[in-house]
C-alpha cells in the first residue's frame, strides 16, 4: 500500500474514533432513548449497525495504516471487505430511509455527520483509490455475509427479550416478522449487489494495473 494510501487509512480510522467517542459522550450525558440509565445507555450504542460497521472500517483502516503487510490473511480480507461494504450500506440506508426521521443538534449532529456521512465517503473512496487490490474474491464475499446475518440474529433475539430494536425497519413489535424480514432482504440484496460490484471492479483494477506495469 502506498504512503498516501496509509495516510488516508489513518485519517479514516481517526474519523471513526472521533465519531464514536463523541457518540459515547453524547449518549452518556443524554436523557432520551430506550434505556434511561447508564451504563446500559452507553453499552446499547454498540447494538447499532452504524457503530459496528464503523468499528469494522476503522479497525481495518488503522491496521492498514500501521501494518499493511498483514492484509493477506483470509480473516483480515473478510473484515476489510465487511468494513467497506457495511459502511457503504450504512451511508446509503441512512440517507435514503432514516435521514428524514433525524433531528440532531449540537454534538449529536457532529457525530451523526461523522458516522453516517464522513466515514462512508472516506471508507469507500479510500478503497477505490488505494485498495489494497486483489484482496476480494467470491470466497471472501461468502464469508462477508456471516457478520450481517449474525448482527440481524442478535438484534431480533435481543429485541424479543428487551423490547429494543435499533432501527424502525427492524422493529418487530411495530411491523411484525414478515415485514421486518422483507426489509432485511432488501438490505441484503443491496449488500450482495455492492459485494458483487466490488469484487468485479477489484478484478478489473488488478488487470489494469498488471497491464500498465508490463
Amino acid at each position: 500500500m502506498t504512503t498516501v494510501g496509509r495516510i488516508w487509512a489513518a485519517i479514516t480510522g481517526l474519523l471513526v474514533v472521533i465519531g464514536i467517542v463523541i457518540q459515547l459522550a453524547v449518549t452518556a450525558n443524554g436523557h432520551e432513548g430506550f434505556f434511561p440509565d447508564n451504563p446500559e445507555r452507553v453499552f446499547n450504542v454498540f447494538a447499532y449497525f452504524t457503530i459496528q460497521s464503523n468499528l469494522l472500517l476503522g479497525g481495518t483502516a488503522l491496521m492498514l495504516a500501521a501494518q499493511p503487510d498483514r492484509a493477506q490473511t483470509t480473516l483480515f480480507r473478510t473484515l476489510r471487505l465487511n468494513g467497506v461494504l457495511c459502511i457503504a450500506v450504512t451511508g446509503i440506508v441512512y440517507h435514503v430511509a432514516l435521514a428524514p426521521l433525524a433531528d440532531f443538534k449540537g454534538w449529536a449532529a457532529v457525530t451523526n455527520f461523522l458516522l453516517h456521512t464522513a466515514t462512508p465517503v472516506a471508507g469507500v473512496l479510500g478503497w477505490l483509490a488505494f485498495g489494497p487490490r486483489g484482496q476480494t474474491d467470491w470466497r471472501i464475499v461468502g464469508w462477508s455475509i456471516v457478520y450481517p446475518l449474525l448482527w440481524l440474529a442478535f438484534t431480533l433475539v435481543r429485541g424479543e427479550f428487551v423490547g429494543f430494536y435499533p432501527y424502525p425497519f427492524v422493529d418487530v413489535s411495530e411491523h411484525g416478522y414478515g415485514r421486518v424480514l422483507l426489509n432485511c432482504l432488501l438490505v441484503a440484496v443491496l449488500f450482495l449487489a455492492l459485494a458483487a460490484g466490488a469484487t468485479t471492479l477489484d478484478r478489473r483494477l488488478v488487470r489494469k494495473k498488471s497491464s500498465v506495469e508490463r
